[in-house]
């Protein structure tokens, strides 16, 4: 087992929605020596860039966590940068952390990478059994790139990399931007937003069949930890909930728990992306004892909440 308090460690991604919480996570062991560089100093799809961090910084334990992230619609308008951007960012950021000697490395990778109609639930073992669902393949791709170079540095150069694979995630300071938010936030701002205008009907997405697992953000911090603190193999591990929920479902779930009471709307016009969702999350278990311990509707309850007191919080600005 590793002890994260005595290493000095980078997580890329630090600032942002599931990195501001392994960042919390990480202080709760102990960690003070902890690097969270914005892109504004260090683009990581920039060679130089990276070349500049690692020499500047000097991580022993890296956390790669940055991205390029959207819902469907994103995915479906930039396929290029999102394969380009995550590409570029995974290979360049594990090139130079191996160059410079860094202990570990631990890629975060994504549900998204596994086959369209991989049998549910997902086992590890099916990840390279087809092609992942259209509209985020380049996405997917590209974050199961992170594993391909993993295993290969562990082969030629003994380089500690692991491989996580998480859920959708949700929870406090997700992204609620209409353009590029995944389907909780999208919905809760959508029911809020209904509920101020005296709406009668909300729309929704797709036939509402298709179902997604999820993971609240605390939970999936607490995992990464785990895993970098006890997990040193090549296979890739899944990171979930264990329970998979319809899109209907959850979208009826969302409008009880804002208070929204009008007509639900489905769009069937608009894509389902990949039919079901779900992980088997024995091996987190097995190996290193990550099990999630959030309940859905206490987890919807926090991110609602979070979310009407950041919109009080923005109005207030707004009339000052």
């Amino acid at each position: 087992m590793t002890d994260l308090s005595t290493r000095r460690i980078l997580v890329t991604g630090g600032t942002g929605f599931l990195g501001r919480h392994v960042v919390a996570a990480l202080a709760g062991r102990g960690c003070r020596d902890v690097l969270t560089p914005r892109r504004a100093d260090y683009d990581l799809t920039v060679e130089a860039d990276v070349r500049r961090l690692f020499e500047a910084l000097r991580p022993q334990v890296v956390i790669h966590l940055a991205a390029v992230v959207g819902g469907i619609g994103a995915n479906r308008d930039s396929p290029g940068r999102f394969f380009y951007e995550n590409v570029m960012m995974g290979a360049l950021t594990m090139e130079h952390a191996r160059r410079s000697g860094v202990e570990k490395f631990v890629g975060v990778g994504t549900i998204c990478a596994y086959p369209k109609l991989a049998p549910v639930p997902f086992l590890e073992r099916d990840l390279w059994n087809g092609y992942p669902e259209e509209t985020n393949a380049p996405y997917g791709i590209a974050k199961k790139m992170l594993l391909v170079q993993g295993q290969a540095y562990r082969t030629q150069y003994g380089f500690n990399a692991v491989h996580l694979l998480p859920v959708n995630l949700y929870g406090p300071h997700d992204n609620f931007d209409p353009a590029s938010s995944h389907v909780i936030p999208a919905l809760i701002r959508k029911c809020l937003e209904a509920i101020d205008a005296g709406a009668p009907e909300l729309e929704c997405w797709g036939s509402g069949n298709a179902t997604r697992e999820f993971l609240y953000v605390e939970d999936c911090a607490e995992a990464i930890v785990l895993a970098t603190e006890r997990y040193d193999e090549p296979e890739p591990v899944n990171i979930g909930a264990g329970f998979e929920i319809s899109i209907r479902n959850l979208s009826e779930l969302i409008a009880q728990l804002t208070g929204f009471s009008g007509r639900l709307a489905f769009d069937r016009t608009k894509p389902d992306g990949q039919p079901r969702r779900s992980l088997d999350t024995s091996r987190a278990l097995e190996r290193f004892g990550f099990r999630a311990t959030t309940d859905f509707r206490e987890g919807l309850r926090r991110t609602i909440d979070w979310y009407r007191l950041e919109r009080r919080t923005q109005n207030a600005e707004r009339r000052t």
